[in-house]
């Protein structure tokens, strides 16, 4: 069985090689292809990815390649975990809204949508590589903006695939764990850095209202300043936010801090990138490095490759992905894609239908995939004014006069790699 890490220069990718090789027994990955366009990258990560592997005895081939076509014929699965324009377009992403008193972010407002509008058509162009040299493959996206990524690839092409992201197992378990409930079963609603926990069932009884009034937070990622909710907040919004809903909630004390903040994320992480690098070229090396916990990715390997696991061995296991709706909110259409417990086997994701009662839950959620929607007309036609419709609906980018400026001087700064805007 060929498994294929297409980004696989990504200093996250240890966590994947960790996950397959703890997984052997059930997975048995016979050859990894990592591919990847950054040819240091690639040698170093790479590198260690081999070393990994032959330190832990599994029967596995481990190949390094620059070419799609090498990487992906007769591939089984397929794990994308690319940066269009590298961590140099994130930080653009971060410091040019700034200059407009907007939040600059890697997946929230207009930061996120350039975002999107970078990587939706090179995933798309992957998809078509797929459909030609491995058609029955599962294609695994954890590039961000997963939710969006996911909304143009499941209503644009037909290929098989799941979005993930390593927020939802991360807030779940915080949440089971403060309130002492392991065993709970979590309901979770929403979209992709846009999600919220509205029940906590165990025994019959649903903990949610103690939860509330104790002011239960869940766990904020690494990457997020995260200053977390009262105890008034959280009942007044009747469910458990995810802590990127900050953005939303908090939006003028987010980007004060912003602007005060010496370093942006991406500034930050070229540096922790860096460093990374660096341990993983330590020949002596051969096994994932403790340091790599200061990315934001906690916990991407258990995510994916237990995914990966469940459809190979058709499990039937519930995951928390990113699929259509197909009808388990019943508050969004069908094709919108929703990050939702599902359950996980052969077939890929069905996700388990929802009985959301709260109404802001219900209207925010719907707010925020109207946007989404525009957002991915958007990046495929190269309409500003469709980029601009969809801004209205969003709160970190409702001012149009603001949002249009900003959004010019962005078409520029990342004209490389945005073909479809025509100037």
């Amino acid at each position: 069985m060929k498994l294929c890490i297409i980004g696989a220069g990504s200093t996250y990718t240890p966590e994947l090689i960790e996950g397959i090789i703890a997984k052997h027994k059930t997975l048995p990955v016979t050859e990894i292809s990592l591919m990847d366009i950054d040819e240091r990258k690639l040698s170093i990560v790479g590198g260690l990815a081999k070393r990994m592997v032959d330190s832990s005895g599994i029967d596995c081939q481990v190949k390094l390649t620059m070419s799609y076509e090498e990487a992906l014929r007769n591939a089984r699965f397929v794990m994308v975990q690319i940066r269009v324009g590298k961590l140099l377009a994130r930080v653009l992403d971060e410091k040019i809204p700034l200059k407009y008193n907007m939040i600059g972010q890697e997946t929230c407002g207009i930061g996120g949508m350039f975002k999107a509008f970078r990587t939706i058509p090179v995933m798309l162009e992957i998809v078509k590589m797929m459909e030609k040299l491995c058609p029955d493959a599962w294609l695994i996206n954890f590039t961000n903006p997963s939710g969006l990524v996911a909304q143009a690839l499941l209503n644009h092409t037909k290929v098989k695939m799941i979005g993930l992201c390593n927020v939802p197992l991360n807030m779940i378990d915080s949440i089971k764990k403060r309130m002492g409930l392991e065993e709970a079963e979590v309901e979770y609603v929403g979209l992709n850095h846009l999600s919220y926990v509205t029940s906590i069932k165990y025994q019959g009884k649903d903990y949610l209202q103690d939860a509330l009034s104790q002011g239960v937070n869940s766990e904020a990622m690494k990457n997020i300043p995260a200053s977390g909710f009262t105890s008034e907040q959280i009942q007044a919004i009747g469910a458990i936010p995810s802590s990127y809903l900050e953005y939303y909630y908090f939006p003028a004390q987010k980007l004060q801090k912003l602007l005060n903040t010496p370093k942006t994320r991406g500034e930050v992480c070229i540096e922790l990138e860096e460093e990374l690098l660096d341990l993983y070229s330590q020949q002596e090396l051969h096994e994932k490095p403790v340091q790599l916990s200061k990315r934001g990715g906690a916990r991407y390997s258990e995510v994916a490759i237990n995914l990966i696991n469940a459809i190979y061995n058709n499990l039937q296991e519930v995951h928390v992905v990113n699929v259509l709706n197909n009808g388990a909110l019943d508050f969004l259409a069908d094709d919108d894609v929703i990050e939702i417990s599902a359950i996980i086997g052969k077939d890929g994701a069905k996700p388990i239908k929802a009985n959301v009662a709260n109404q802001h839950v219900i209207e925010y959620i719907q707010m925020i995939k109207a946007y989404e929607r525009h957002v991915v007309n958007a990046a495929l036609s190269g309409d500003k004014l469709e980029a601009m419709r969809g801004a209205l609906m969003n709160p970190l980018t409702s001012d149009l006069k603001n949002f249009s400026t900003c959004f010019d001087e962005m078409v520029q700064a990342h004209k490389k790699y945005l073909p479809q805007f025509k100037e």
